[in-house]
């Protein structure tokens, strides 16, 4: 199979199957509504996908699925289990369960993600970097379209998780059609130790803790801007329509301009160096983090303006990460590896987003930012430790 079709088909499989992941954030207003759910009943049905990925990923590296199970059938399972869990919140008369269902969502999930990133490693060897920088900013656009939804005035939350529900089948289905890669390793034996490599081995774990620098902010600053862009307005004096649409339209313009970041830091990747790329999108990341620290008063244009750039910085380096491990790992567990390093990427989102409602009423969205900026700014520094080690002569064709 064309190596190029196979990333179009693989792409639209994830965005596809991903849908579920972003329903309940569309509809959480609706939820809390119909459900009589409290902010902490809601604040906790929107970290219960973050976790039961966490779970999935665990037990997924664990078990080397995705090394030793093809890759399109375990995606195909992924997404039919995505889209059972998320279709049965049809079924409840009330929250009880929404939490459940919604932790299933994302170990589901988990045999999703990871595994289309090995699946499209097998591809590619040049050009991996942008292969895998599309995939990430395809899933970036799905992140953001929730807020486009609430942005143009919302649907039904039955609609929405019906309509996810079916947008996940439809993309497990597509992944069917992508068989193995030219340079796919033969299923190695099973080895559950594998899965920590990516951290005891020094390369693997360089690129970890520089991975893990860039989620503590990521998905926290995907959640909440929203309520902080909120802020913003309403200090401006706007009314709370305008409040409500103008935050949820803004929030989808500055998580949807990371696809463009996402093209962006794969093509510096493989040409410029992955190593040198990530550390230069996290000082920009970080950097941008501590101006809007300085900024929360500023008028909404001024923020709008610094945070699009944000948007674009904050994800322009996520894909490579995956790269350098993809590169670097022992390559009969490459799946593995991937699997790991999400695994532990997403239980640090679930920590970073659960800190914001306990932070923000003590520090202020000043304190909060600065809190941010530390992560990108450690990460940046990990990653250039790893440009200087051996490692780096085998990432991005010797580039580093």
């Amino acid at each position: 199979m064309n190596p190029w079709l196979a990333l179009a088909l693989l792409a639209g499989a994830v965005v596809l199957s991903m849908a579920p992941w972003f329903s309940a954030a569309a509809v959480l207003p609706q939820l809390r509504a119909e459900w009589a759910l409290s902010a902490q009943a809601a604040s906790w049905l929107a970290l219960a996908v973050q976790l039961g990925f966490v779970a999935g990923a665990v037990g997924s590296a664990v078990l080397n699925l995705a090394d030793r199970v093809p890759s399109r059938l375990l995606i195909l399972g992924g997404a039919l289990g995505a889209a059972a869990a998320n279709a049965a919140l049809l079924l409840l008369p009330d929250g009880q369960w929404a939490f459940l269902l919604r932790a299933l969502v994302g170990a589901s999930l988990a045999l999703v993600y990871p595994t289309s990133l090995r699946a499209m490693s097998a591809f590619f060897v040049r050009g991996r970097g942008l292969a895998l920088g599309f995939m990430v900013g395809a899933l970036t656009l799905g992140s953001a379209s929730p807020h486009l939804v609430n942005g143009l005035g919302g649907a039904d939350w039955r609609t929405v998780i019906g309509v996810t529900s079916l947008l996940a089948v439809l993309g497990g289905v597509l992944a069917t059609l992508v068989g193995p890669g030219p340079h796919r390793t033969p299923a190695p034996p099973f080895r559950p130790a594998q899965a920590w490599r990516v951290l005891s081995a020094r390369g693997p774990g360089l690129a970890t803790l520089g991975y893990l620098g860039h989620m503590w902010e990521l998905y926290a600053m995907w959640t909440w801007f929203a309520l902080f862009y909120s802020g913003v307005l309403r200090a401006a004096g706007d009314g709370a329509v305008e409040v409500t649409r103008g935050a949820a339209l803004a929030t989808f313009s500055v998580v949807g301009l990371g696809a463009l970041g996402c093209l962006a830091g794969g093509v510096l990747g493989d040409r410029w160096g992955r190593t040198r790329l990530t550390e230069l999108a996290m000082w920009l990341s970080g950097a941008s983090a501590l101006l809007l620290a300085l900024l929360v008063n500023a008028p909404s244009g001024v923020v709008l303006g610094v945070s699009l750039f944000w948007g674009f910085w904050i994800i322009a380096d996520s894909a490579q990460f995956s790269t350098i491990v993809s590169e670097i790992a022992d390559p009969a567990y490459v799946g593995t590896a991937l699997t790991a390093q999400l695994a532990l990427g997403f239980t640090l989102t679930a920590l970073s987003i659960a800190l914001v409602p306990w932070l923000e009423p003590v520090i202020g969205w000043r304190g909060i930012f600065v809190v941010w900026s530390v992560g990108p700014l450690l990460g940046a520094l990990a990653m250039r430790v790893l440009r200087h080690s051996p490692d780096a002569a085998r990432i991005a064709g010797g580039r580093g």
